[in-house]
């Protein structure tokens, strides 16, 4: 299986991995353009294929008075300049049936939320788009049972479909990523990981999610040796003073040494 609509994505059998990284939730334009171009400047430089990443709205929150965006339209239009003005691809996830149309409008990869992945309408109405479609595997589901989830998106003649693992609850406040599913995801489609999503800390008694983003090189390394086809990174200027998880984010300023460092162990690992 290939993602063969979205150039940056052709590669999926190739020696390389992609890169999906941007803010979790769009806060402004300025921000969304100053990180866009900072990440295109590192993979220009690594030859990493780049898709810009953000949240158009965040309707998943512990809290009712958690930031949730700055408005849809407002937001989506964002994500269309970004992707304009870098000549990027771009990603934002749905939430619910009526979101998919809308979103489509505007963004090149709609993905599911793994707490909505078992959702059929809401599967189904993305793959109805034609856009390319990442199905999160819910912190619930095994890695076999996404083959179900995958199953939906290409039953309506939609094979433009990918995985993300974003880890596995472990207890209560935890997250673990068990890399043995990597392979075995990779069956049924090409595959991604959330580096900074499996390093949440969530259910804090504060209602706002922890993480471990000291976690990030270590998660991303294994990931990268286990041959995943793309890196799920959120990144940030400022993630102490980001309005939706922060304490898991990648801080921008090392985005650089990080992927220096994967592009140079995945050499390796071709070599061998």
């Amino acid at each position: 299986m290939k993602l063969d609509k979205i150039p940056q994505l052709q590669h999926i059998n190739s020696n390389n991995f992609f890169l999906l990284a941007g803010p979790c939730a769009i806060e402004s334009e300025e921000m969304a353009l100053r990180i866009a171009e900072k990440v295109m400047e590192i993979t220009n430089k690594l030859k990493i294929p780049y898709v810009f990443k953000g949240s158009f709205k965040k309707a998943n929150r512990s809290r009712i008075d958690s930031f949730t965006g700055i408005g849809d339209e407002k937001a989506l239009k964002i994500l269309k300049k970004v992707s304009e003005t870098f000549k990027v691809p771009t990603v934002t996830d749905i939430h619910e049936v009526s979101d998919a149309a809308m979103a489509a409008e505007y963004v090149d990869i709609l993905q599911i939320p793994a707490f909505l992945v078992r959702q059929t309408d809401l599967v189904v109405a993305a793959a109805n788009t034609g856009k390319v479609v990442n199905l999160k595997k819910g912190q619930f589901m095994s890695p076999e049972s996404m083959k179900h989830a995958v199953t939906k998106v290409t039953d309506c003649n939609n094979d433009q479909v990918m995985i993300t693992d974003r880890g596995t609850m472990f207890g209560y406040q935890d997250m673990i990523v068990d890399f043995r599913g990597i392979p075995t995801m990779r069956e049924y489609a090409p595959t991604v990981l959330d580096v900074t999503h499996s390093l949440q800390q969530p259910n804090q008694t504060s209602g706002v999610t922890g993480g471990r983003p000291d976690m990030i090189e270590t998660i991303a390394r294994a990931g990268i040796v286990n041959n995943v086809d793309g890196l799920f990174i959120e990144t940030h200027f400022d993630p102490a003073n980001a309005k939706s998880d922060g304490a898991n984010m990648l801080d921008l300023k090392y985005l650089e040494k990080l992927l220096t460092n994967l592009t140079a162990i995945r050499k390796t690992v071709n070599s061998l």
